[in-house]
């Protein structure tokens, strides 16, 4: 599948996930358990029948540790959900292109280029603008901001130490580790919370349903093959379209209003991403 069209295919799934849990009847964090077990169990019995679980002991902890981290970001973010508001939280977590882009130049000495730089400020003006103006000024520096700027960081190196090991493992493979470390993860936080873990509606077990099969197995499987041949900086500032998708979504599906403030916003996020897509001018310089 040509890469940019399977991060199309990624973002549209993974962009059903906010409808997915709200719909259910669930906590969050649990939610997101079920979201990785179900997905892990759907890839499971392929990758064992095709032996396809084979990788060096270096490659087997950094996928499993991807998924921690994965997981973690889920967890740490919806925690910052219930310490501030939803949209400040999606707010401070989308700055992870930012991350993406600084963690590259500093320890892996990759510039980003002036087009995805260029393209990020643009995109997060555009968030900013979705967000609302009032809501920018109303920040304040609460448990819940750094936590959803935790959120942020932890998703960018989640972002980059994928990609740091695709050249070494199958995309199924990987994946596949992905979900064992953020399923236990995911599980052990919800142990520990002491919730209801078994006793849900009907309704809500397919909600879990729509987000492992949709929006985890089928959504970041198709990410995770793009981010084999595009650029990290590139994949983690097109992810930022989800909130652009997803609230068209909640238009459609939940009858919420789209005012001409998330109209524009959502143009200039779009508009962003485009521009850090772009082929950079080639010099026209000779050398004799």
């Amino acid at each position: 599948m040509n890469p940019k069209f399977s991060l199309v295919i990624g973002i549209l799934c993974i962009s059903f996930a906010p409808i997915f849990v709200r719909f259910a009847d669930a906590p969050p964090v649990t939610a997101a358990f079920y979201r990785m077990l179900i997905a892990l169990v759907c890839l499971a019995p392929y990758c064992f029948i095709k032996s396809n679980l084979k990788v060096d002991r270096k490659t087997f902890i950094i996928a499993i540790a991807g998924g921690i981290l994965f997981g973690a970001d889920i967890a740490v973010w919806n925690i910052s959900l219930t310490i501030t508001s939803a949209t400040i939280s999606s707010l401070i977590a989308n700055i992870t292109p930012v991350w993406v882009g600084l963690l590259s130049l500093i320890f892996l000495k990759k510039g980003s280029g002036k087009l995805f730089w260029a393209g990020t400020c643009s995109a997060i003006i555009g968030i900013i603008i979705l967000a609302g103006y009032k809501t920018v000024f109303s920040i304040n520096a609460n448990l819940g901001l750094w936590l959803a700027l935790l959120s942020s960081l932890l998703y960018a190196i989640y972002i980059l130490i994928t990609k740091s090991i695709l050249d070494q493992v199958e995309t199924l493979t990987l994946v596949f580790y992905n979900l064992a470390g953020a399923t236990v993860f995911l599980g052990l936080i919800c142990v520990f919370q002491k919730g209801n873990m078994l006793v849900f509606s009907g309704n809500t077990w397919l909600c879990f349903a729509g987000l492992g099969l949709i929006c985890q197995l089928t959504g970041w499987l198709t990410i995770t093959h793009s981010l084999r041949f595009l650029p990290s900086t590139k994949v983690s500032l097109a992810l930022l379209a989800r909130a652009v998708i997803a609230g068209f979504w909640a238009f459609l599906l939940l009858h919420e209003r789209l005012g001409l403030s998330e109209i524009i916003g959502s143009m200039i996020v779009l508009a962003g991403i485009a521009l850090t897509f772009l082929k950079p001018k080639q010099s026209n310089k000779v050398v004799n």
